[in-house]
């Protein structure tokens, strides 16, 4: 199955208690699987069925192995052996704690049930085993061993038998005629005690094997072919068994020798054994498929065996087979085959052929288009088709709050809406955008946080600013899901040091995040300014989150880099409602900006970080400068600080400087305009910090050709939809950039179509809002699930409320084992001092 999966992606799941397995599996799928996709899951010893004083134990264990697998995110489970843990520490479960994930399991046979009397007399073994019943009954898919198991399923379970599959088996490869010298043979049958030609049988002492009637059948053989044959029963026997047939012998008229019990006999014994006999033999009533007989026929041994369950299917000859429940019948099927030469000589033409039609290949080839067809018929999950929208507490600010994110919730909210019955949670005075309180309850935090079970789902919007100061203490007493709409946080972590809103989170973040390097750093430092550029102090909102959204592939790219995690987070782009071409010269007119100038804009809060300086210093240096019709305005609030004064005073003591304008803060209105009077946008960036530029979104959205510099998430922005410089440009490119967009009009225009569609294809509110949906409601089911629904359910369960502090321990070793952290500080540090 591993080598024929093609692009399916298969991960092998071990059991931790039995060790000794593992290291040999690793070695054996080397080179032919990666050792990532070989996992081992913990489990507390002493859980088998027979063990009946530990059973809460081990129920309590399926729980954490379905768990564990659910983790794994598989799109389907095989189990590759239901029926186990009677009498050993093997844990097979299907549905105990999840039905959330598709289920295969390989039937082999149905035989204790269909012969319940003979097999599950003793109520121990019939309680296990239709245990296990129930859970194969719970599985979506069965793959049969050969025809007649996948008929038993069909009767016997009333699966539907689309849903049961033959996939057949194999022998291992290397069964095949032995080449033996004289001495070897000589060897081989003094070992067995075998010194005369003989019939073989091997499969295991049990009263469906038929022996009892295969040794009644030989001693009905003529004389001469008892005298001139030996019956080599090839097995390991129990004195009990080993006496009773003997017995069984004498009284049938065998004499001491005409039967011989080998005993366990080694696979290359056993493989010289099928080579050197005059015909095998297989008398079984009932088989899952009958193994021995294929390995016998492999290894050229002349074959028959009973009519009945799949054997028919291996032998592939009716000529071949025989009532197993008549002794005559079967020794005139043994006699026929000792003794015509054409029916032997045809017997071994037919099974040669036939033995190459069961191969492994084949077999995987079955299962994983069985496989593919049950994930392809699995029902789709969609939210849009659930009966009652699930109620949904949307943490963040809003209108008329000065954030960016306030506005993207303001623009996300109506669209999502279509999900959820929403009610916002502000720690603002007021919202003023007029569809949230049309639509959505406002509520306090102090009310959410007294209420929150009212919620099926909870969502907090966490950016790096004041705005979002309450939503620590939210997130930690309340889980929720993040949209991490900045993936440095330490700003405002440092900005709640400072107030005194919460004392000492900002050592506390540095350490848990960042280990003591970090906090001896900041101990040194002059200012804090620099160890907030260089530590996200992500890492407290990210563990206490039940999943995380961000907007680009570059915040997952930090998350891998600062934590080692982030590979499950979500990326779901920033949404963008399509611009409504408005009338530019009615806009520009208002502005005051002239029908022929020519406007260069860049957007937001002017800042070392946007590069400000840069583009004023490439505007200058380009002939634009020189153009009366030429303006460079910075739309955006001025630094109040030694870089805002300047850029101001730069911009005075040039000969353009009527040309260029800092607006200061202005409204979204006054915003939207300036977007829709521009002919370019400039959006540069350095030391980007996990955030999504929305200026360069809208820009792109609102037509105008865009340049921007390959900084964080700008990199991934479509080549052909921007600008784009190198990460670090030069002055001389950035003039290059503007001179060029300036003169070729051409080239403005395939920027501005290529741009909008990039925004109204990716960017798209409804379509965002719809992989919201599918994001929370998956993090929600992974949450249920996955380590939290786990804990959930063992706290109360009856074992672990009667389980020792030992066993306790124990347990959460396992789980921390099997549930690894997918982030996590990226150095440790230990400090020796009091």
């Amino acid at each position: 199955m591993v080598k024929a999966r093609g692009e399916h992606e298969i991960i092998i799941v071990l059991s931790g208690q039995f060790p000794d397995s593992i290291s040999p599996i690793r070695e054996y799928f080397k080179g032919i699987l990666p050792d990532e996709n070989i996992r081992v899951w913990g489990v507390l010893a002493d859980v088998s069925f027979l063990n009946s004083s530990h059973a809460t134990r081990r129920e309590a264990m399926e729980f954490v192995r379905e768990a564990f697998l659910f983790s794994l995110r598989p799109d389907i489970v095989h189990v590759a052996s239901l029926f186990e843990g009677h009498g050993d520490d093997v844990i097979t479960s299907i549905g105990r704690f999840t039905q959330e994930i598709p289920t295969a399991v390989t039937l082999y046979d149905l035989i204790p049930l269909i012969h319940r009397k003979q097999y599950l007399g003793n109520p121990i073994d019939a309680a296990w085993y239709d245990g296990k019943l129930k859970y194969l009954r719970q599985a979506h898919l069965l793959l049969s061993i050969s025809e007649s198991s996948r008929g038993e399923g069909i009767e016997h379970l009333d699966f539907a038998p689309e849903n049961i599959v033959n996939i057949s088996t194999d022998a291992d490869a290397h069964f095949s005629p032995m080449v033996m010298t004289e001495g070897m043979v000589c060897e081989i049958k003094r070992r067995y005690g075998l010194g005369r030609p003989f019939i073989m049988y091997t499969g295991g002492i049990d009263r469906r094997k038929n022996i009892e009637g295969l040794i009644r059948a030989f001693a009905l053989l003529p004389i001469g072919i008892r005298d001139s044959h030996q019956l080599a029963i090839v097995c390991s026997v129990r004195s009990v068994n080993s006496t009773r047939l003997e017995a069984l012998a004498a009284e049938a008229g065998l004499k001491p020798g005409d039967m011989v019990l080998t005993g366990f006999v080694p696979e290359e014994d056993l493989m010289c054994l099928y080579s050197l006999c005059t015909l095998f033999v297989f008398p079984s009533w009932h088989e899952g498929f009958g193994l021995p007989i294929l390995e016998a026929m492999r290894c050229g041994a002349p074959a028959i065996g009973a009519n009945t369950s799949s054997i028919p299917e291996v032998i592939g000859w009716a000529e071949a087979l025989f009532d197993p429940h008549s002794d005559a019948a079967i020794a005139k099927a043994i006699e026929r085959g000792l003794l015509d030469k054409e029916y032997r000589a045809e017997l071994l033409r037919r099974e040669s052929i036939q033995a190459k039609q069961f191969s492994w290949e084949e077999s995987a080839r079955r299962a994983i288009s069985a496989f593919e067809k049950l994930h392809g018929n699995a029902p789709k999950k969609d939210t849009q088709q659930s009966v009652r929208r699930p109620k949904l507490a949307y943490v963040s600010p809003l209108p008329p709050e000065r954030s960016g994110i306030s506005d993207y919730s303001a623009e996300l909210l109506p669209h999502l809406s279509r999900y959820y019955n929403i009610e916002v949670v502000v720690a603002q005075e007021a919202v003023s955008n007029s569809w949230v309180t049309k639509n959505c309850m406002v509520r306090s935090t102090k009310w959410f946080m007294e209420n929150e079970d009212h919620y099926d789902r909870i969502i907090y919007h966490f950016g790096n600013s004041e705005f979002h100061q309450h939503m620590f203490e939210m997130l930690e007493k309340v889980p929720g899901i993040v949209v991490l709409h900045d993936f440095f946080l330490s700003g405002i972590i440092e900005y709640m040091e400072q107030r005194g809103i919460s004392p000492g989170c900002w050592q506390r973040e540095l350490l848990a995040a960042h280990g003591s390097k970090a906090v001896s750093e900041w101990a040194q430092a002059k200012n804090n300014s620099d160890i907030i550029s260089k530590y996200p102090c992500s890492l407290s909102v990210v563990e206490n989150s039940l999943g995380v959204i961000v907007h680009s592939q570059y915040s997952k790219k930090l998350a891998a880099k600062w934590y080692g995690g982030g590979a499950d987070w979500v990326v779901i782009p920033l949404v963008r409602e399509a611009h409504s071409t408005a009338s530019k010269e009615a806009v520009r007119k208002k502005l005051g900006i002239g029908e022929r100038d020519f406007l260069i804009c860049t957007f937001g809060m002017m800042h070392p970080t946007k590069l400000n300086h840069r583009l004023l210093e490439a505007w200058l240096k380009s002939n634009l400068a020189c153009d009366s019709t030429c303006h460079l305005v910075f739309v955006g609030e001025k630094q109040r600080g030694a870089y805002g004064a300047e850029l101001a005073k730069k911009i005075q003591s040039s000969a353009a400087r009527d040309r260029i304008k800092i607006t200061g803060w202005v409204s979204m209105e006054d915003f939207r305009d300036y977007l829709a009077a521009a002919d370019i946008g400039v959006q540069l960036r350095t030391e980007s910090r996990g955030e999504t530029s929305a200026a360069v979104l809208d820009c792109m959205n609102y037509g105008l050709a865009t340049i921007v510099n390959a900084n964080g998430s700008m990199a991934d922005l479509s080549d052909a939809a921007v600008w784009k410089m190198p990460e670090e440009f030069s002055d001389d490119q950035l003039v290059e950039a503007l001179e060029t967009l300036w003169k070729d009009s051409s080239q403005r225009n395939r920027l501005t179509l290529a741009g909008q569609d990039e925004v109204r294809q990716n960017h798209n509110p409804e379509k965002c809002a719809k992989q919201y949906s599918v994001a929370i409601e998956e993090f929600y089911r992974k949450s249920e699930y996955g380590l939290n629904g786990l804990i959930a359910v063992l706290s109360e369960h009856n074992w672990l409320n009667a389980a020792s502090s030992e066993e306790k321990i124990k347990l959460a070793q396992i789980l921390s084992q099997n549930h690894p952290t997918t982030v996590g500080p990226s150095e440790y540090g230990l400090d020796g001092t009091e």
